[in-house]
This record gives structure tokens, sequence and C-alpha cells, in this order.
């Protein structure tokens, strides 16, 4: 699949937060009086496009992914889960606050950006950028914990963190492969996969699923490109682009050309963000895309429909687990 990686960051760790429960980003480091001061939902991201070219527009996939207040349900429990057992061990943390840093998009497609830029308000103030209070949630949460901490949470060694080597958004990147977590703490075998692990399987998380679904839907993707409409539409757009004196083949190129000279927020790339989603709208680009794709992605639920029931089975599943923790 052809797409920029500095693209991808916030689809990465949506992906990684449906894997990982409450070892995920959908939070920030809280304490007990934090507890009780409600998540403002009004932050989080709409189930379906509020805005922009992709206003109201969802993936068929998309049905076999957890909205995002099903997930914070499920990494809350999770979160009691791990916290619990960390005590156990003798360990007093403040886990993620799940729901309090919501991410960008509601889930691993990330339509907002699927085809490059689609809003043009944001884009207005943020170029290819992020606001600041969306790149939150890419923190890591092991960053925060001490050592033993991460090994009884996680069964593995604390990974170590490297400074990012160009603005990307994130706050660093890990080095080599942790090792695995020391065999006991203070007398007590650890659990596989520490904690998070324990946590998951209690509630019976299978964190195949979400990997399986965003897998068809990166074929979806890199299968509709090619198509002759996407194709004519994609020409089109470029040609527009070249009208506006910018050079582009595609929008990712564009990104990619808007992150050049910074954090994809410069007055250039603003500028040029604000072409990119103009020719969008003129060729309809977006809407092209959207219908092929579409079309591919119900042939994959047709190939696949057994695994999917099933998968949408233990979601169901998981959820009402997740609800009976108190």
């Amino acid at each position: 699949m052809h797409v920029l990686r500095r693209t991808t960051v916030a689809t990465t760790v949506m992906l990684a937060a449906m894997s990982l429960g409450a070892c995920s980003s959908s939070g920030s480091v809280s304490d007990s009086a934090k507890d009780k001061i409600p998540i403002n939902r009004a932050n989080w991201p709409a189930e379906v496009p509020a805005s922009g070219l992709v206003k109201g527009l969802e993936l068929p996939l998309e049905s076999y992914l957890p909205s995002y207040a099903d997930q914070v349900a499920v990494d809350t429990a999770l979160r009691t889960l791990q916290t619990r057992c960390m005590a156990e061990y003798g360990l007093t943390v403040d886990l993620p606050r799940p729901g309090a840093n919501p991410p960008p998009h509601s889930n691993a497609v990330s339509i907002e950006r699927r085809y490059g830029l689609s809003d043009r308000a944001q884009a207005q103030k943020h170029g290819y950028g992020l606001p600041k209070e969306l790149t939150r949630s890419l923190e890591s949460v092991e960053k925060g914990l001490s050592g033993i901490e991460v090994e009884v949470l996680t069964g593995r060694k604390k990974p170590e963190f490297a400074p990012p080597r160009s603005a990307e958004g994130s706050e660093g990147h890990f080095g080599r492969v942790p090792e695995p977590a020391r065999a006991e703490h203070n007398r007590k075998k650890l659990h596989v996969g520490g904690c998070a692990g324990w946590s998951k399987r209690r509630l019976k998380v299978n964190e195949e699923d979400a990997g399986f679904v965003s897998r068809l839907a990166s074929t979806s993707l890199s299968e509709s490109r090619p198509l002759k409409p996407v194709e004519k539409a994609l020409k089109s757009w470029s040609a527009c682009m070249k009208d506006k004196g910018r050079k582009a083949a595609d929008p990712y190129r564009a990104m990619e050309q808007g992150y050049a000279d910074g954090d994809g927020t410069t007055k250039n790339a603003i500028e040029l963000a604000l072409d990119d989603i103009d020719c969008k709208k003129q060729t309809r680009l977006i809407e092209v895309w959207f219908q092929e794709e579409s079309a591919i992605q119900k042939r994959l639920i047709e190939e696949n429909k057994d695994q999917l029931a099933a998968l949408k089975k233990r979601m169901s599943e998981a959820l009402e687990a997740a609800k009976a923790v108190k």
C-alpha cells in the first residue's frame, strides 16, 4: 500500500489501541481526582465524519471494527483489571484513562485521511498536521512507568526510547526489541503477557481481529488504486494541481511535500493543503475512490463472511464482559 509513513502514524496507533486495550493511547495518566472528572465526549472522533469531503461516508469494513465508544468501554474494563492485577504485585499505578485523550480518527480505517486530506476547514488551520490535542493520543504509556511496572504490566522489559530523527508528530520511537520480563516480582509469578495479557484473556479480547480487518482494508485500498475510474480521477486531480503551480502524482505525494519542511503546518504547507483539497472537490476524486473501494470491500466481506461473522460475535462478547467489570 502506497501511503506515506508520516500520514499513517495515527492509523497505526489506533490499530494498536484496538489490539492492546488499556495499554493503548485512549487516555492520559490520571489520578483519583482526575478519575472523578467526567470524560468530555464532545472531543471524541465522530463515528461517521460530519464534515469535509468524506462527510457521511463509511466503508463497509468499518462495521467490523469497534466504535470508539465501545473501544473506550473495553479499555476502561481492561484498565480496571490491570490496576487490580498490578496491586497484587505491590504496585500502585495510574494507567491511562480511556477516552480522555481521543485519537484523531474513530477507527483504523481513518477515512478522514484515507485518500489524503479531506477537510478544508481543518487544513486551513493545520495544513497537513494535526491539532496538538489530537497528538496526545500518540504518547506512549510505558514511557511514564518504571522498569518494573512495565515488566509486570506487559511481561517484557521497558523498551528503549530514542529521540525522533525528524518532525513526525511523535515523542520518540522504540530502539531494539524489548527482552522478556523477569519471571516473578515480590515472590509472585508474572502472568504470561503481564497484567495486560491476563486482563485481555479475562475479557476474551482477540488481538488478531482488528489486524485481520485492517489487512482486508489495506487490500481494498491497494486494489482500488489502479482501477480505471480512480486512475482517471487521479490524473484529473494532478492536472488541477498543475494548473495551480503544483506538481504531485497523487495526494500522498502532496502530503510528502507538505511535511518536507517541517510538521506540515507551515504557511506553504497550508496553501498546498488547500489546493490539494480544492482539486479533490473539483475532480470528485474522493467520491470516485470511495465508490470503487466500497465495491472491493463488499466482495472481500462476502469472501470472508464466516470469519468476519465470528469476529463480530467475539467483539460483542468482549463488550458484554467489559460492561460486567465493576
